[in-house]
């Protein structure tokens, strides 16, 4: 479901980012993929991002950086392992977005 959290089921990628977020919203639940975004750990993570762009969230008592410039499609198939949800912050997510697609 939109603003859920998932390990990060890339191999390559999940060092860096441990995490992704489902992005997309749940009125397109029948495709087979899903749009998501990477959760950077803080450690990891430019701290020159405004954080407008970049908000800081929590997951399992810990603080990610919400990366939505990195957004992908990932098969929903590789969304196994639901560890949260983001919901309580998806007005942060979605103005992140909009920077992104609007530049405001």
């Amino acid at each position: 479901m939109q603003f859920d959290v998932y390990a990060n089921p890339s191999v390559k990628s999940a060092g860096e980012y441990p995490y992704v977020v489902d992005i997309q919203s749940d009125l397109l639940s029948g495709l087979t993929t899903r749009m998501v975004a990477p959760l950077a750990s803080i450690t990891m993570a430019k701290a020159d991002i405004p954080q407008r762009l970049c908000p800081i969230v929590s997951v399992a008592g810990r603080d990610f950086m919400f990366i939505p410039y990195q957004s992908a499609p990932l098969l929903k198939a590789q969304l196994k392992k639901r560890v949260a949800s983001l919901r309580s912050s998806a007005q942060a997510i979605v103005d992140a977005m909009d920077v992104v697609i609007s530049g405001i």
